[in-house]
Parts: C-alpha cells; structure tokens; sequence
C-alpha cells in the first residue's frame, strides 16, 4: 500500500479525484515525485513514468535555399519537465508509449529544421551553426512543451553534401593555401641555397688564400735550394760547364713539372676568380647600358620635342604658303579671265571680219554667176581672150620635145596641126577647161548648189568650144 517514488520517476496514482498543487482544477490523477504515498489497493491504480534524459538521433535531408540538397546529422537530448503540468503532458502523451517517445521528437525536429534550412545557404550553415541551433530550439519548444518534455542539448554534429559544393568552396582557400605552403618552401630553398654557395664561396676563398701562401713559402725555399746548389759551380763555371748545362735542363724539366702542378693546383682557384671578376664586369656592364638607355631616352624625348616644335613650324609655313598660293591662284585667275575676255573679243573682231570678207566673196561670185547666167557667150568670149597666150603657150608646149618634124603642106599644114593640138585634148583644152570650171565654181551636173553657205544661182551647162585657127 506504500509505494516510493525513484528520483528519476514519478508516480501517477488514478482511481479517485485528487487536487495537483500548483493547479487550480484537479486533473483527474496524483502526481508523486520524490517521496512516499499511500496507495489503495484495487481503488486506485500506480503507474511510473520515467524522468530519464533520453537522445534522439536526427538524420535529415534538407535543402537550401540555392536548392543545394544537404545531410544533417545531429542529436537531441530531451526529457520530460520536472513541474506537474509537463509530467501531466507526457503522462497523457507517452505513459504506455514511452519507446517511442524519441521516434515522435525526431520528427518534430525534422520538420523544423527542413523549414529553417530552406531559408538559408550552405554557406550560413557552414558559417552560423550556432545560429541553426538556436532558431530551431526557439521554433520547437513550443511543441516540445505541449509534449511536456525539454530540451537539454541539441548539437548539429555533421553537414553532408552529396553534391560536392562545400568541397568546391574549400578549393580556392586549400589552393591558396598549398600555393603559400610552396613560395615559403621555394624561398626557403632560396635562401638555403644562396647561403650554401656562400659558404662554398668562402672556403674556396680560404683554399686559393692558403694555397698561394704555401707556393710562395716553396718558391722561396726552391729558390734558396738552388742557389746553395750552384754556389760550387759558379766558383769553378770554367772547369764544370759540361756540369751546369746538366744542371740547367734539370732546372728546365723541374720548371716544366712545376708548370704543370700550377695548372692543376691553381687553374680551378683562378677560373673561380675570373668568374667572379667576370660577374663584376657584367654588373658593370649592364650598368653603363641602363645609364645608356635612360640616356638614349632622354634623348629620344628632346629629339620628339624639337620634331613637334620644327612640324608646328612646318605647318605654320605650309599655312602661310598656302595663303600667298591663294592669292597667287586668285590674281593669275583674274590675269586670265582678262586675257580670256581680250582673246574673245580679238577672236569676235577676227569673225566678223573673216564674215565680212566672206560676204563680199559671196557677192562677187553670185554677180558673176549672174553674169554667166545672162550673157554666157560674152562671158567666155572675154575669158578666152583674156587667157588666150596661156591657151597658146600650154598648146606649143606639145611641141617641145620634137627635134625634127616634116611638114607637107607647109605653112597651111603647120596651122592644122597647131589646131588639132588645141582642139583634140591637149593642153590647151585642159587649159581652157580649168577657165571655164573657176568661172562657174558652183555648177555640178547641171543642178544648183551651195559653197560656204552661201546660195549659188542655178547656171546651164557650157557647151563644149571648138577652137578655129583660122579665126585666132
């Protein structure tokens, strides 16, 4: 009849009316945490309900705002309130269903954080975990309440992208980062380098120093050698020449040895020396050439300078000539078009003569065409007679090329044969042809025409003339 509640339970004793403290109206039960009670066997009835933290596992597939799908993982750890209105809750909610008390809080969970995720970006999420929590706490606890359970701890313990977006932000920084990593590793080998051959450097410096040092002490001592040895036979040169010949290509041949162990002793010190005298010209050298080209440059500038100055000079001069060839253009358009006007007006006077001489021509030929047309006979009687000794000069020159001709008749013969020679087509009857054709230029086969422009009377034709020596 006495039961005692366990630290980590509570007794829920039903089977008659009982007033909760801390509730105004009765809930129907007993609630018993932490001490003894009284419990009527067959009138009432005892159940325990379990104050132990429980944990649930959250296992969610969300997707953000970019519509990036993520994992999150994640537990909560929950258990049901120490005041009676939540015991009452969970009593109501989970007494004969207590295992599957974590299945319903991971649902509640899920939905909140699908809803929350929605609305930010994975990089918030990567950024702001912190954040995550909290909203989703705030945004469950008021159904975590009606549950009558609270929340002890909620962690997001791991985000998972399936699509590999958080690996591909990660690049850039994990690049920079290997790309930093590698110039600390070159300079550092740099460095390590440089000292190395410094250091080479300096015991090749303390090699060549201590090698000249020990040639120079067995110089001396070859030196003192040699003239304790030549000190008897330069006392007795005469007696033992034969000696120092021997002697001297002894020295010859150990002169030569030596020769060759200063090649191999100092050839390597010395080519050192002369690269690095070799290095020190170039630096020398690229010296004078920057100094060279800042030269040339400053050169190149002045020479562009006095080209802008001597082009503006230029062009000023190009300006100038062109004026003066404008007002050449303009005074030798103005010599001409007065030259033009004089030339018109001579070439006009010229016309107007060459017209007037024209006229007149045209006159005399058409009065004399008038002439020919009125009286032609009288016309031709006059030209013929005017033109007689030509007529009679072009018919003796039939003549000329006989150098004897015999005659039967005699005088009477001699006029017959002058006649025929007038009359049967010879020179003087194209003679007297020409004469008829210039005093009637105009007259072609019978029809009126037109010379020069201007009109010609209609002639008759001339009828041919048939000369009689008897009558000239």
């Amino acid at each position: 009849m006495w039961r005692v509640a366990e630290p980590n339970e509570a007794l829920l004793i039903s089977g008659s009316r009982h007033r909760t403290e801390g509730i105004g109206e009765g809930l129907g039960f007993r609630i018993v945490t932490g001490r003894g009670t009284l419990v009527l066997p067959g009138v009432q009835a005892v159940r325990k309900l379990s104050l132990d933290l429980n944990a649930a596992d959250l296992a969610v597939e969300c997707v953000t705002q970019q519509g990036i799908p993520v994992h999150l993982r994640g537990v909560v750890i929950f258990k049901v309130g120490d005041d009676y209105i939540s015991i009452a809750n969970a009593a109501r909610r989970f007494l004969d269903q207590q295992t599957k008390m974590v299945d319903r809080v991971h649902n509640v969970f899920a939905g909140h954080l699908r809803s929350i995720v929605g609305g930010l970006t994975v990089e918030d999420l990567i950024r702001e975990r912190e954040k995550l929590t909290e909203q989703t706490r705030a945004s469950s606890g008021a159904e975590m309440e009606k549950l009558g359970l609270i929340i002890d701890s909620l962690q997001i313990q791991e985000i998972l992208d399936p699509t590999g977006y958080i690996e591909n932000l990660a690049r850039p920084h994990a690049a920079a980062v290997q790309r930093d990593a590698r110039i600390a590793q070159a300079l550092a080998d740099r460095m390590a380098t440089e000292a190395e051959q410094e250091a080479e450097a300096r015991k090749a410096e303390a090699t060549r120093d201590s090698w000249l040092q020990r040639t120079g002490y067995q110089a001396e001592m070859d030196k003192a050698a040699a003239e304790s040895k030549q000190a008897g036979p330069l006392a007795d040169a005469a007696a033992r020449q034969q000696v120092i010949v021997q002697e001297t290509r002894a020295a010859e041949l150990e002169a030569q040895r030596r020769e060759q162990q200063l090649q191999v002793d100092v050839r390597k010190p010395a080519d050192a020396q002369a690269y690095e005298t070799r290095t020190v010209a170039e630096a020398k050298r690229d010296a004078r050439i920057s100094a060279a080209q800042a030269e040339a440059r400053e050169t190149e500038l002045q020479a562009a300078a006095e080209a802008t100055r001597v082009r503006a000079a230029a062009e000023a001069e190009a300006d100038a000539a062109k004026v003066r060839g404008l007002a050449q253009a303009e005074a030798t358009r103005a010599v001409g078009t007065a030259e033009a006007d004089a030339d018109q007006a001579r070439g006009m006077a010229a016309a107007e003569a060459a017209k007037a001489l024209g006229l007149a021509e045209a006159a005399a030929i058409k009065a004399r065409a008038e002439a020919l047309r009125d009286n032609q006979d009288a016309v031709i009687a006059q030209q013929l007679a005017e033109n007689w000794p030509e007529i009679v000069r072009a018919g003796a020159e039939a003549f000329g090329n006989v150098d004897h001709m015999v005659l039967l008749n005699g005088a009477d013969g001699m006029s017959d044969m002058f006649a025929k020679a007038l009359t049967m087509g010879g020179t003087g009857l194209g003679l007297a042809r020409q004469l008829l054709a210039s005093m009637n230029p105009a007259q072609e086969n019978g029809v009126a025409g037109q010379k020069n422009g201007t009109p010609v009377a209609p002639v008759a034709p001339v009828a041919p003339v048939r000369l009689d020596t008897e009558g000239a």
